[in-house]
């Protein structure tokens, strides 16, 4: 029996303090090097690393004793009956209960109290909160969280959020001061405190008056009905994640990096990033996983146009902008901890690439030559006739074409947990391998920057909500590995796609068309663009106000026009999704662990076809 090893000793330690604090023998804890999570009784903590760093650990604590404090302080049934349905306001009322909770919990407890402390000092440090530069940029539900938290046990907001609390501290005691001072009163009773907590939303203009969530509004519009109506489905959604959505807590914020950039991806479509974020999906946990319909084919009509409402918020940014170098490093270690085994396995698939990627740029010989290299093969006939001359053969470079590789990687919430980590760890491997025998490799991720809609919909909703808005949400492209960049110093930043909070929606056919036009301009002979998905495009927001096909169309005709017209060689993996539907060149894999053979396989097939 191998002997247990520290960190086998403090999640010992963790699993024990969680049942005393939760009052509950069923707890099972486990460590994770995804996102922090409670899903009921199972608890994911943050692993430490090996050393087991201080820093770490304390973290380690902090997320254990928050979820076990929630498992025994908090009514999930009646949290999703008071919750609201808007995302900003639904961000700001959870974030708001899980103040309650901790306050609640550390009472008393120092101990508590500090690693409850240490994991929200860490958790800021990469919240929007800590970069706001103005109002408009900071998470509300971050900041009215911090505040209630202040008032609740008296310990001031971690000093890396504290200028983003003072950003909007005057607004919201001028509107809600008093509301925050009531919820003190009310700090044993999760009724009262959610009710108290809505009169905080309502002041704060975040939810209407006098309307609860459940209710019917009878009065008003047609258009204020249809908006009670879509808030309501919304709602639902959120509670059918149940525990999980709910007690998934983000671990990492959501960084913030506007830049000016023009791979919009549409057509006569300028990347112009507004300088404002305050991400309204930042604070909404991420219990919303869309679901990835596998619709059936359908015909394109000829006059269907996609289009996005507004392009104002979109971005196109590389992923150290997204977080710092420090979270940068940490994310990649977590990285290759959790793919240690399957590493092996990826380099032995990826040497044969290189040797059949080599073979195929190996030399034709010249023979009969007065110089070079002696032919062995012919001496025999000098033996013969010694009064024959030594033959000699000279080696020729067989043409191998300039080649650069796109991978385009899903980077929606349904590839969250394995997929995302193996696609991962496999296009790091394949960008090392082709690198060696002169293949570029660019690596790029699609993605939203906001669950059900963002600043777009809400520019929308302003704009009187006008019909069929197109694309409403804000899309996020990012660049993991740029073409011209070596593999050692792009290596770190593939660790951001574990970062949590960062994987949201998709939208494929924007993404498709962004890739495209980024390979396009490359000067290489042969430009090879590999789509890894494991789903159809979905963007809530989008489909709720836009036919239910709306982006599974878009994408078909974008495909179709690649395919049809444009140099580049399009192939595609679908991960337990049927893409063949779509792309005339593509393979599904029903387990992620084939991801990284599949990718190889299907890029030396297409090498092989070139000879």
């Amino acid at each position: 029996m191998a002997a247990e090893t520290p960190l086998d000793r403090l999640k010992g330690v963790l699993a024990g303090t969680a049942r005393a604090l939760s009052a509950r023998d069923d707890v099972e804890l486990a460590f994770t090097s995804d996102a922090p999570m409670q899903a009921g009784r199972h608890l994911k903590v943050p692993m430490p690393a090996r050393t087991l760093p201080a820093e770490q650990v304390a973290e380690a604590r902090g997320y254990a004793d928050s979820f076990a404090l929630r498992l025994r302080h908090h009514d999930t049934a009646l949290h999703a009956r008071g919750a609201p349905g808007e995302a900003v306001a639904r961000a700001v009322f959870d974030a708001v209960e899980t103040a309650r909770v901790e306050a609640l919990g550390s009472k008393g407890f120092a101990g508590i109290a500090a690693n409850l402390d240490q994991a929200l000092r860490l958790r800021m440090k990469s919240d929007p909160i800590a970069r706001a530069r103005n109002a408009g940029e900071v998470p509300l539900s971050t900041a009215v969280g911090l505040m209630v938290r202040e008032r609740l046990t008296g310990r001031e907001a971690p000093a890396s959020a504290a200028a983003g609390v003072a950003l909007v501290r005057e607004w919201v005691e001028e509107k809600a001061g008093s509301d925050l001072d009531a919820l003190a009163l009310a700090i044993d009773d999760q009724g009262a405190f959610a009710r108290l907590t809505t009169k905080l939303l309502e002041d704060l203009e975040l939810v209407e008056g006098e309307v609860l969530p459940q209710e019917d509004d009878d009065g008003g519009s047609e258009d204020e009905g249809t908006e009670d109506e879509q808030q309501q489905e919304e709602g639902e959604e959120g509670e059918e994640s149940g525990d999980t959505g709910e007690g998934q807590v983000e671990a990492r914020g959501e960084a913030r990096e506007s830049e000016d950039e023009d791979g919009e991806g549409t057509e006569d479509g300028d990347d112009a990033p507004d300088d404002l974020d305050g991400e309204p999906g930042d604070g909404e946990d991420t219990g919303a996983v869309p679901a990835r319909p596998n619709r059936p084919l359908s015909d394109l009509p000829p006059q269907f146009e996609y289009k996005p409402f507004t392009t104002r918020f979109d971005e196109v940014v590389a992923a150290t902008d997204l977080c710092d170098e420090e979270e940068l490093d940490r994310l990649r270690a977590y990285l290759d901890q959790q793919l240690v085994h399957l590493q092996g396995v990826v380099t032995k698939l990826a040497n044969r690439l290189q040797r059949r990627l080599m073979a195929q740029q190996s030399r034709s010989w010249d023979f009969d030559q007065e110089e070079g290299l002696l032919d062995a093969a012919r001496l025999a006939r000098v033996v013969v006739n010694p009064m024959q001359s030594l033959s000699y053969k000279r080696e020729r470079d067989t043409e191998f074409k300039d080649t650069v590789v796109t991978l385009l990687l899903d980077n929606s919430g349904s590839m969250r947990g394995r997929p995302i980590s193996i696609a991962a760890i496999s296009a790091d491997i394949l960008a090392r391998t082709l690198e060696r025998v002169g293949v570029k490799v660019e690596i790029l991720g699609f993605t939203t920057r906001a669950w059900k809609g963002g600043q777009a919909r809400e520019a929308w909703l302003a704009a009187g909500r006008p019909p069929q808005p197109g694309r409403l949400n804000d899309i996020r492209h990012i660049v993991y590995k740029q073409a011209d960049e070596p593999w050692r110093r792009a290596k770190k930043s593939l660790g951001l796609m574990m970062r949590e909070g960062l994987l949201k929606e998709n939208i494929d056919g924007e993404a498709l068309l962004w890739a495209h036009g980024r390979l396009i301009a490359r000067p290489e002979d042969r430009r090879i663009l590999m789509v890894i998905s494991d789903g159809a495009p979905v963007d809530d927001s989008t489909l709720s106000v836009n036919s239910g096909s709306y982006l599974e169309r878009h994408l078909r005709q974008v495909i179709g026009w690649i395919e049809a017209r444009s140099p580049i060689e399009l192939v595609a993996i679908g991960i337990g999704h049927d893409v063949t539907r779509y792309y005339s060149r593509a393979v599904t894999i029903m387990d992620v662990e084939q991801l990284a053979g599949t990718m190889i396989e299907q890029l030396a097939g297409l090498f092989d076809d070139q000879q």
